[in-house]
């Protein structure tokens, strides 16, 4: 079974699988304007310090803090990553890698106080490339926790995840999204995607409208041809911060993070064994959250946030 990013490999991402190959080149050099160091998206807007908090969930139990290990054995690391996933994984205009993921590495190595270097692979061959001696340490590209994949290596907790969500036109009374609530309206979904499941089995009363692909469901609600578009949070947020939405839509309701549906979340894949790095991944993690650089570095590419 392929590799899959954020959900079961049944679950087509709208962000990596675009109607026109085109367009995730786009993305890319939309994003490619932020790859330098950690400064700020092209699409992001100025965000208040206290609409911080509120905005990105905590991933993390503070009362589960890691204990800290050993640093001192880890000499480098080596991550890994790809160039066709953005806004976590792109070519800068350097060539090199940028992205989401690659500033959150680097935040990682300063925290760890390790060099680093990151390299770019094909993504179908990255976790193989962790038993490779001339490969990488790490894997940080937006790999999803699956049981397939804890077959080729051993993963962080998650450092995301990926909430669906419903959108609706701005001026739409529908302020809540629960079944009883939205009995009978029309609700734009990808078809054959863990949305679509995930729609049949909770929201049976609603007029579920599968479309072929994520623009021809957001061309419905723009058009007014449904009341509402449900789909993955992180490339809705990506497309209502952006100029193609031409601000018509915004969230309603949610986040919905069933795992069942939406899998168990995003980690940095290790070589299998290799607890030592995983523990102490791990622990930057949860430092770079409680000191709130996560959250920065998370608003900077998501000032909409998916949550």
């Amino acid at each position: 079974m392929a590799m899959s990013r954020h959900n079961a490999p049944a679950f087509w991402h709208p962000l990596r699988v675009t109607t026109a190959a085109g367009a995730c080149l786009t993305a890319a050099a939309i994003w490619a304007a932020a790859a330098q160091g950690l400064t700020q998206s092209p699409l992001a807007k100025e965000t208040p310090p206290a609409a911080a908090s509120a905005a990105v969930p905590g991933f993390w139990d503070p009362r589960r803090r890691p204990e800290r290990p050993d640093l001192s054995r880890i000499q480098s690391i080596r991550f890994l990553t790809d160039f066709d996933y953005p806004p976590f994984d792109y070519a800068g205009p350097d060539g090199n890698p940028a992205g989401f993921n690659v500033d959150l590495a680097r935040l990682i190595c300063a925290e760890i106080n390790t060099t680093c270097t990151i390299q770019a692979r094909r993504f179908d061959l990255l976790l193989d490339a962790l038993n490779d001696k001339q490969g990488g340490d790490a894997v940080i590209a937006s790999i999803a926790t699956t049981p397939q994949n804890r077959q080729k290596a051993d993963f962080t907790d998650p450092y995301y995840r990926t909430p669906a969500r419903f959108v609706a036109r701005t001026e739409s009374a529908i302020v809540d999204v629960l079944p009883e609530l939205v009995e009978g309206k029309k609700i734009a979904v990808v078809a054959g995607t863990a949305h679509e499941a995930f729609l049949k089995e909770m929201f049976t009363q609603a007029d579920i409208r599968p479309y072929p692909n994520a623009q021809a469901a957001r061309d419905a609600l723009r058009n007014k041809d449904v009341d509402l578009l449900f789909g993955d949070g992180i490339s809705l947020a990506f497309w209502l911060n952006g100029s193609d939405s031409n601000g018509c839509c915004a969230f309603r309701g949610g986040p919905y993070l069933e795992s069942r549906f939406f899998g168990e979340g995003v980690g940095i894949a290790v070589k299998r064994g290799n607890d030592l790095l995983r523990q102490a991944l791990n622990w930057a993690l949860f430092r770079l959250w409680e000191k709130g650089s996560y959250t920065d570095l998370w608003l900077r590419y998501f000032p909409i946030s998916p949550f």
